[in-house]
């Protein structure tokens, strides 16, 4: 049996992956749809739900664009890569 450590970043790569199933978006958005979904259950940290996006990067599950935001500032929206792992 894994660690409880992976279970919780295992868990943590599943709810990002569901946030932006539908559409691409940036960190804060995916915080706040894992918080819509799941209320004050819940909530990822900043220290948490960033290296896991990088770590999906990296690892082919997600890709990376800089847009504007609606407020007009830049970030980084995240959305399915389109094979995933099987790209590499």
């Amino acid at each position: 049996m894994g660690k409880p450590s992976d279970l919780v970043q295992g868990t943590l790569d599943l709810l990002i992956l569901k946030a932006i199933s539908l559409e691409p978006k940036h960190g804060w958005a995916i915080a706040k749809r894992i918080q819509q979904i799941f209320g004050e259950v819940l909530q990822v940290q900043q220290g948490s739900l960033y290296p896991a996006l990088h770590r999906l990067e990296q690892k082919g599950w997600i890709k990376a664009k800089w847009k504007d935001t609606e407020t007009g500032r830049q970030a980084k929206f995240y959305s399915l890569s389109v094979c995933g792992p099987c790209a590499a």
